[in-house]
């Protein structure tokens, strides 16, 4: 992603179509080096937080300007199940159907460990109402919910590449279910502002004693954030978790709003909170840290 393209939306409109085309010509194009049956789901954003491949213990790094991208791949897991799912916003229709949610498994399913919201076009008219009423019903204890608002997205799967109206809002993500996963999060709001704090944050983390191995971290910043947050100091928080997490690899995105709160769960699955407040999940001017583990490999 381009920072200075997605600094705000006074952009021409012609520079708003070659955009959105651009990013579609490339989905496609990644999609076609893809098997059909793998599920795509591509995010536009105006930074990224990746981990140069090679190594999980290579150098995260938080990229804010010029253009960049990654690609995430998930292998089939014995007793992991990843889902893909959109709910787009019903202009004609101002209460969300949710047996929408028992489709991408996200009802009724005991499994269900940890969902990664995006939300795009959060700009829009009833774009935040919309949000709440997707985050509300799945602010459960039991679950890790974490993500953010991103600029767009670029396709779900190879089959529906038409489906984003173009005006439209809505949510996108992933659900990970499987009794094996464990999972954990932290939030580094706006009080987190130096080197002590960040790694602060990455201490309660580290506590809550998640297996290292075959875990996946997750970074999703305010674009507020980053070297202009830390007095020009870059790559902060990315530098904190590998302090603490050497051996896992980080990714994420800058975006224009945060999705997650401080939940910390122990290996048998029971959620104990950093705070005794009613979750808040959705924020601004934050950082949202989650560890994903997917099991142990035989």
């Amino acid at each position: 992603a381009d920072a200075e393209t997605f600094s705000g939306h006074e952009e021409c409109h012609e520079q708003k179509k070659a955009r959105k085309r651009n990013s579609k010509e490339t989905a496609i194009a990644l999609e076609k080096l893809l098997p059909k049956r793998c599920q795509v789901l591509g995010l536009v954003t105006p930074g990224i937080v990746v981990t140069p491949m090679g190594s999980s213990s290579n150098q995260p790094q938080e990229i804010e300007e010029g253009e960049a991208g990654f690609a995430l791949l998930f292998p089939k897991i014995d007793g992991v199940k990843i889902h893909t799912f959109h709910f787009s916003k019903d202009l004609k229709n101002r209460v969300f159907d949710e047996s929408k949610f028992a489709e991408a498994g996200l009802k009724n399913n005991p499994d269900l460990r940890v969902v990664l919201l995006f939300g795009y076009n959060s700009w829009k008219s009833g774009a935040t109402r919309f949000l709440h009423q997707i985050v509300n019903p799945l602010n459960e204890k039991s679950i890790i919910l974490a993500g953010g608002q991103v600029e767009s997205f670029t396709s779900l799967t190879s089959e529906n590449n038409n489906a984003q109206p173009g005006d439209a809002c809505g949510v996108v993500g992933l659900a990970f279910s499987g009794p094996q996963i464990q999972s954990a999060t932290v939030l580094l709001d706006q009080d987190v502002a130096d080197e002590r704090t960040a790694e602060a944050a990455m201490q309660r983390l580290k506590a809550a004693n998640i297996p290292e191995r075959n875990t996946i971290g997750f970074m999703f910043a305010c674009v507020g954030r980053g070297y202009r947050h830390y007095k020009t100091k870059r790559n902060m928080e990315a530098d904190a978790f590998r302090k603490f997490f050497p051996n896992v690899p980080l990714f994420g995105f800058f975006g224009h709003g945060e999705i997650g709160c401080d939940r910390i769960v122990t290996g048998n699955f029971v959620l104990r909170e950093c705070n005794d407040i009613k979750d808040d999940l959705l924020h601004g001017y934050t950082t949202v840290m989650t560890l994903i583990h997917l099991g142990s490999t035989k």
